[in-house]
């Protein structure tokens, strides 16, 4: 029996049009261009800004992106995994109504959430799908909507995030390539560090709890940096090291957007060439569930067929991670 491997075919994305500038947090909150990119690598990002849209409209411009370039019909799409932090709203998961909207019709669908390494952490079920033989086409999507929880008078945590989308599809392989390995890791010492403290079971939402900021984002900088800079610079070594990888080996490093510094230690230490380290974090800072997703689609025209990528991130909780995968195909010029 030939072994089924699974690979991305298409890749596809969004960002919203309005560009939050470090120029123009000045003049919100006490921090400067110079502070937040020499520290983040961060120079702007996007901000969702029409009422009434939430992360199903950009996770639909994703996916209907996608459709197009792929030339899919999308009633052939067995299942839609929604990496997001930021549903449209509790209970109803936001994946089921992205499928439906976008005409996949024949496919099931649910929410991930696993902060910024949900879209990693998606790649791995979907992944699963595809080798288990049942199912042919899954479509998984990253997309967060960071602007609807994050305090714009904290320069803490507004300086670091956006608003994005970004969407891949996995189909059978039959020629070795796709996802290759995967090493997920999980620690609950970091439920502390990075947090939204209410809205949840412990802590339902309350006018106090409102009046109070606690819907919003909170970060442990230093902490959550510590944990991040050890926790991929770990697992990309570890997964190298699992399938007798050299640096020349890898050809492209796909790492979660979160910080740059954070980014150069991890390829530090897999001692992979800077020109093999893609990075857009200065145009869209993080934008959690999208951030891979989004190197991707801004790059596809750099990989070619067989390339060796190697996937890291980190997210809060902690969770963390890495990816080995072979590039499938060449994109059509």
């Amino acid at each position: 029996m030939t072994t089924i491997t699974a690979a991305i075919t298409a890749v596809g994305a969004y960002v919203p049009e309005f560009v939050l500038s470090n120029q123009v947090l000045e003049t919100m909150v006490d921090t400067n261009d110079e502070w937040i990119t020499t520290r983040t690598g961060i120079k702007e990002r996007r901000l969702l800004k029409d009422k009434g849209k939430g992360t199903s409209y950009m996770a639909i411009k994703a996916a209907q992106d996608l459709i197009s370039k792929a030339n899919i019909d999308p009633a052939e799409i067995d299942l839609v995994i929604m990496a997001t932090a930021t549903p449209d709203m509790p209970v109803a998961a936001t994946g089921v109504y992205v499928a439906t909207q976008i005409g996949a019709v024949n496919a099931f669908a649910y929410d991930l959430q696993a902060a910024c390494s949900s879209f990693l952490f998606g790649m791995s079920n979907a992944a699963a799908y595809i080798q288990s033989g049942r199912y042919k086409k899954v479509l998984l999507i990253g997309a967060d909507k960071m602007s609807s929880i994050i305090d714009y008078t904290d320069r803490a945590t507004c300086i670091i995030f956006g608003d994005g989308a970004g969407a891949v599809l996995f189909e059978p392989n039959y020629e070795g390539l796709g996802l290759q390995d995967e090493f997920l890791r999980s620690d609950g010492i970091g439920r502390e560090y990075l947090k939204i403290d209410a809205g949840g079971s412990i802590l339902p939402p309350t006018a106090e709890t409102v009046a109070n900021g606690q819907h919003f984002v909170f970060q442990d900088g230093k902490t959550v940096f510590k944990y991040a800079v050890s926790g991929m610079a770990d697992v990309s070594e570890k997964i190298m090291e699992r399938n007798n990888l050299t640096k020349d080996d890898v050809n492209w490093l796909i790492a979660h957007q979160a910080n740059k510094r954070i980014i150069d230690a991890t390829a530090n230490r897999m001692g992979v060439d800077e020109e093999k380290v893609l990075v857009n974090i200065q145009k869209y800072g993080n934008t959690t569930s999208a951030t891979l997703p989004l190197l991707l689609s801004d790059f596809e025209d750099k990989f070619k067929k067989g390339d060796n990528l190697i996937f890291a991130a980190f997210g809060g909780g902690f969770t963390w991670g890495s990816i080995y995968l072979k590039w499938a195909y060449n994109k059509q010029q």
